[in-house]
């Protein structure tokens, strides 16, 4: 499988096994946010999820993929902080506001800064097309929010901090996108990145979920959350194993800003599950967005 995937670097063939990857990666991105923001509390569902996946990544990280080359620990590190930064803040955010404003935000900001940082960490360029296609998807993204911004009820109180940590949330994904994609293509074999990347990257939150679960007063019972733990684990193989994938096969900035069409799924998902209305007003900004993502394709 690796040789496989390997072989396809730079090629054709890789760019569109890339862009199937980053799309992929952005319905089951939706997916993550709405269990991270379903009915329990998102520092308890993020630490269910890690701690889910970090053991199912120990056994393939020690005996299975290839053993990390020296220089890559420095590089799991760097990820590692990164990574902890992102979700402390997310769940700051979906602590603080409703899932339909606060997601739009948080994935709005990420495509602009991550071409921008492709541009410096890899040398990739856009043509005028597809910095048109980056104007229309982010507007379409920030319209949406705006539009969810004025029509929700639920946490007015504190929905300026909330917006203030969706941006912040949203600068700490430009900045893993980068970092990750770097980190993938350092290393011979890409799935012993994804392996330790998703090992180191459980130790922390289960702790601080710990924590916290400990602290309440009716404390939600421990099966459930594991349970959703589980399913959000796999979820996270899914969404953030293809877009890495996606990364080493092609341009870091055009996976990027496919993989933010989320927004239009976590929009559905919200309709489907959630009950939120969805008039056509946030069906044409649905649009815009996905019209930006077929028009950074088209550019290339």
């Amino acid at each position: 499988m690796s040789d496989w995937l390997i072989s396809l670097e730079g090629t054709e063939a890789g760019h569109q096994v890339a862009m199937f990857l980053a799309i992929f990666a952005a319905l089951l991105h939706a997916i993550f946010g709405a269990l991270q923001k379903g009915r329990h509390d998102p520092w308890l569902t993020r630490g269910a999820i890690d701690v889910s996946y970090l053991i199912m990544s120990a056994p393939i990280a020690f005996f299975v993929v290839p053993w990390p080359e020296p220089y890559m620990w420095p590089i799991f590190f760097g990820a590692f902080v990164i990574h902890v930064a992102y979700k402390v803040t997310q769940a700051q955010a979906y602590s603080l506001g409703a899932y339909t404003v606060v997601y739009p935000v948080v994935r709005g900001m990420g495509p602009l800064f991550t071409v921008i940082g492709a541009y410096f960490v890899f040398g990739e360029t856009f043509t005028f097309t597809q910095w048109f296609g980056v104007g229309v998807l982010v507007s379409g993204i920030f319209g949406l929010a705006a539009y969810n911004l004025a029509h929700t009820i639920l946490a007015r109180e504190t929905l300026i901090k909330a917006l203030f940590m969706a941006v912040i949330t949203g600068v700490t994904v430009a900045l893993y996108t980068t970092y990750d994609a770097y980190g993938i293509r350092a290393t011979a074999d890409p799935f012993t990145f994804l392996a330790w990347f998703f090992m180191i990257d459980g130790l922390v939150m289960p702790v601080i979920a710990l924590r916290r679960w400990r602290r309440m007063e009716n404390a939600p019972a421990v099966l459930p959350l594991l349970g959703r733990g589980v399913i959000g684990a796999f979820v996270a193989y899914g969404s953030f194993g293809s877009i890495l994938v996606a990364t080493r096969l092609d341009n870091v900035g055009e996976a990027a800003v496919l993989r933010e069409t989320s927004v239009v799924f976590a929009a559905l998902i919200g309709w489907f599950f959630l009950k939120d209305t969805v008039g056509p007003r946030r069906l044409a900004l649905m649009a815009l967005i996905a019209l930006g993502a077929v028009i950074v394709e088209m550019g290339s």
